[in-house]
């Protein structure tokens, strides 16, 4: 079983705290807090709005990203995410959750400066395990059916 991200905080390390906005649902965006928390097989990216926490965890090899499901206690499969630079937002599952979150975008620049040099938009999809199938940029991502 899955262990929940409060339980995975006790062996793990904060890479970065960092305030800044977020909307749930397509709401207005609020104050919030993300905590990027390293797990050594993950990373967590925990989003604090109000009373109300989001926990998204993304692997590397291979990568993969989910979401934490409170209720059922497991890790979900994302479907999609969605990285616009210019604005430096990100969001999960459509705009289930969206973040302003500029470290993170940085670290995907500096990972892979081939695929985002002169870039806006980066759009992934995963299959149903949460592991990328399929990556577009900018205009491309116009061609890509749901």
């Amino acid at each position: 079983m899955a262990a929940a991200p409060a339980q995975a905080a006790a062996v793990s390390r904060v890479l970065y705290s960092l305030s800044t906005r977020c909307s749930i649902e397509g709401a207005a965006p609020k104050p919030c807090v993300v905590d990027a928390v390293d797990e050594s097989s993950a990373t967590l990216y925990r989003h604090r709005i109000g009373a109300i926490t989001m926990t998204v965890r993304i692997t590397d090899t291979p990568v993969r990203m989910e979401r934490w499901n409170g209720a059922k206690k497991t890790w979900q499969p994302l479907k999609e995410a969605a990285a616009r630079f210019s604005t430096n937002t990100i969001c999960f599952n459509g705009r289930d959750l969206c973040v302003v979150n500029p470290n993170y975008l940085n670290s995907v620049r500096q990972d892979r400066p081939d695929a985002t040099a002169g870039r806006d938009l980066v759009m992934v999809r995963f299959d149903g395990t949460g592991r990328v199938n399929l990556t577009c940029y900018d205009d491309g991502c116009k061609e890509v059916k749901s």
